[in-house]
């Protein structure tokens, strides 16, 4: 077993029998750096016995050390029975705990790669390429802030599928490839719920994902999904997740994960990008009301009904949306104004999130300026 998957089910009984979270948090990384001291040498029977054992006693000696909890020694003392309730339960309230509102999205996705996800400080520093330290004052605060919450009261599951969204986002980087990270966090609380948007989120995910070997070439340049060699895409992975939508689309419950879900699935459906039903998708993303969903439904209704019907939808958005020069670009060279475009795709470049996504719409533009007229959207 992963030592990391028992950590969200030993903080929670640390803070069932009455640590604190950010103490509870602390006792359980010091537990895991002793397992993986002594374990090599042949694990427990009961590895998270042995976790909850000794993150209680780190607790412990935490308290007695700690004068300004002196009050709280008789509470903790003498060692507890155990409490009524499920690891299933307590670890989904962790997840709760870990988004909680108060939270930036930043240090709740902090968080919940520390907690939920039992990665160390300097790995998710990594990940999201900041300084440990940097990275080690964002936890503390947000373990403070959490701290005096009430581990009991309903959290609120629309915000743990963001925080979880925002985690596979972020792709990989670093030691850490928090994609993967993300659909194993989804998985387990894919186990532990029966919600058909926390399936429709692992679904989206697995379609992106399974996409993931043909978005980049040899040196690392963006391969846009018009020319990517679909012999690279993850079929098995591809299936899963369309059978993970197909049967939350089932339950008539839907939602905007599902939707976006069903999006991916039409995309990794079509053979070519010639065959993509683009009017379907369309049709889904009507289903959306984000900036971001208008963005791209201007870029599909280009595909379906040709650039200035694109053009037409992209009117209505506001330019300072992310991408927008981008997609601007793409629909006016399809319209065959390339001077137009080639400006867009340059000024685009400027405001690119990533280096290979303004390296890809600088070669864009460049393309355009030298007379090479086909699009690559």
């Amino acid at each position: 077993m992963n030592v990391r998957e028992l950590t969200p089910a030993v903080i929670a009984v640390l803070v069932r029998r009455g640590a604190d979270f950010a103490a509870a948090e602390d006792a359980v990384q010091d537990a895991l750096l002793e397992a993986v001291r002594t374990w090599p040498d042949g694990p427990p029977r009961d590895p998270k016995g042995w976790l909850v054992a000794v993150a209680w006693r780190r607790f412990l000696d935490a308290v007695r050390a700690d004068t300004s909890r002196r009050r709280r020694e008789d509470l903790v003392e003498a060692e507890p029975p155990p409490v009524p309730g499920s690891a299933v339960d307590d670890t989904l309230q962790l997840y709760f705990l870990c988004a909680h509102p108060s939270l930036s999205p930043a240090s709740a996705v902090a968080l919940t790669l520390r907690a939920v996800g039992g990665l160390t400080t300097r790995q998710i520093a990594r990940a999201y390429l900041v300084p440990e330290a940097t990275m080690a004052q964002r936890i503390s605060r947000a373990k403070r802030t959490v701290a005096d919450a009430r581990f009991d009261r309903p959290g609120d599951l629309g915000t743990v599928l963001r925080v979880l969204y925002l985690v596979f986002n972020e792709g990989y980087s670093g030691d850490v490839d928090l994609s993967a990270e993300a659909i194993r966090l989804t998985r387990e609380l894919a186990a532990r719920t029966d919600d058909e948007e926390v399936a429709g989120l692992l679904a989206l995910m697995l379609l992106h994902h399974a996409r993931r070997a043909a978005r980049t070439g040899p040196g690392s340049e963006l391969i846009p999904l018009a020319e990517q060699d679909r012999g690279r895409w993850d079929t098995r992975m591809i299936a899963e997740g369309v059978g993970l939508l197909q049967a939350a689309l089932a339950r008539d419950r839907q939602g905007e994960f599902q939707v976006q879900a069903a999006i991916a699935a039409l995309h990794a459906d079509a053979p070519t990008v010639e065959e993509t039903d683009w009017v379907q998708i369309v049709e889904w993303y009507d289903e959306l009301d984000s900036p971001v969903a208008r963005l791209n439904r201007a870029v599909a209704v280009g595909e379906a009904d040709g650039p200035r019907a694109g053009l037409a939808a992209l009117a209505d958005l506001d330019p300072a949306l992310p991408r927008y020069p981008a997609v601007a670009a793409y629909l006016h060279e399809r319209d065959g104004d390339l001077a137009r475009a080639a400006r867009l795709y340059a000024e685009a470049a400027r405001t690119a999130p990533t280096i290979p996504e303004r390296n890809h719409l600088l070669r864009q533009a460049a393309r355009l300026n030298a007379g090479d007229h086909p699009a690559s959207g």
